[in-house]
């Protein structure tokens, strides 16, 4: 069973940044793609980026093509979304898992973008 713990949200001005990690454990962490998902209020949870096992990203959301990255440590079993001029649309809840989504969600953390 895979356990995935996300941190690294706060309260951001719009404009501002944020770097979000995902610790995994489990030793298929470095085989398998991984997704950064997130959750509006009253909205269904989105994937916003994909990573391949090799690293290869794609966005599916486009109105966070060019201001997010996802990029992953297989060695740390650790992967990242640093986020880059935020808008108030990215409020959210994100998630990591596994892309597909499989087995249990972690906690999530709070994004929030407000002046």
């Amino acid at each position: 069973q895979v356990q995935l713990v996300e941190s690294g949200g706060g309260l951001v001005q719009p404009g501002g940044s944020l770097r979000l990690s995902c610790a995994a454990s489990g030793s298929i962490f470095s085989i398998v793609a991984m997704g950064w998902y997130r959750q509006a209020p009253g909205k269904q949870r989105e994937l916003v980026a994909r990573i391949t096992s090799g690293g290869y990203s794609t966005y599916p959301v486009d109105s966070v093509k060019g201001r997010f990255t996802i990029s992953r440590d297989n060695a740390k079993n650790t992967m990242y979304l640093q986020m880059n001029s935020l808008k108030p649309g990215d409020t959210a809840v994100y998630y990591c898992n596994k892309d597909p989504p499989y087995g249990s969600w972690g906690q999530g953390t709070q994004v929030t973008v407000s002046s």
